[in-house]
């Protein structure tokens, strides 16, 4: 009988918080709209960070491939200044990155979650720009010889030629970076910006409960994960399906 009891009214406390956690006041809304904003964080950090890994790849693979005797001085300024932006940004903390961009650059603005997303993006962009370089890195030195004797210029033959190769053997770490960034979201809480883990805060903070609400966080970042790893195998396969053919 005790035993009994005891298991009831552990069953009882369960629903107790489970309810104050998700049901109370409908504060399942405030995760919805916390995922909502976690995932508009992740898309703008990540166009942002496809832009600059492009860009800064594109400048330090065309600097690399250089002839001897022939190097461009604009094109060496250029590539110490993207040196130096992936050096730093690779070598400092994520949180550091955003406490300086929230409290110290932007400290008159108070959209923390667009201050966020845009560190997330300049952080992301270090990672992807080495990711795109060792792709166009590791192609035949030909790919690019073949497109300049067909009159195409150094742009045109990145575009239609190299890139598009390079982008099926860097599709896996891009896939990761993209897992990578989309858990880093919850990183802007600390400048205040208004995510997934930012409602999980501000309702355990009420209920003086900490485990449910990060508990369902925690299950909510697991299930986009495994759903965002399932999408980018089933393009990984079609990749591989077209190539056979």
């Amino acid at each position: 009988m005790r035993q009994d009891g005891e298991l009831t009214e552990w069953w009882q406390g369960f629903y107790v918080y489970f309810y104050q956690a998700f049901i109370e006041n409908d504060r399942w809304k405030q995760y919805l709209e916390g995922v909502g904003t976690t995932l508009m964080v992740t898309a703008l950090a990540l166009m942002i960070g496809i832009v600059l890994g492009i860009v800064v790849a594109m400048i330090r693979t065309a600097h690399d491939q250089q002839r001897k005797g022939h190097k461009n001085p604009i094109l060496g300024v250029l590539d110490g200044i993207c040196r130096v932006y992936v050096t730093v940004i690779r070598g400092t903390p994520m949180m550091v990155q955003l406490l300086i961009m929230g409290f110290v650059i932007f400290s008159s603005s108070r959209d923390y979650t667009m201050i966020g997303a845009l560190t997330l993006g300049i952080n992301s962009g270090a990672y992807v720009a080495e990711i795109i370089r060792g792709g166009l890195m590791s192609l035949d030195p030909g790919q690019m010889e073949a497109g300049r004797s067909l009159g195409l210029n150094y742009i045109d033959t990145m575009r239609f030629i190299v890139i598009p190769q390079a982008f099926k053997a860097i599709l896996p770490s891009l896939g990761n970076e993209f897992i990578i960034l989309l858990k880093d979201t919850s990183l802007i809480t600390v400048i205040g910006g208004k995510e997934l883990l930012y409602a999980a805060q501000s309702i355990y903070g009420r209920t003086y409960e900490q485990m449910f609400p990060l508990i369902g966080i925690a299950c909510v970042y697991l299930l986009l994960v495994i759903i965002f790893s399932w999408l980018l195998s089933i393009l990984e396969r079609r990749l591989r399906q077209s190539d056979r053919r």
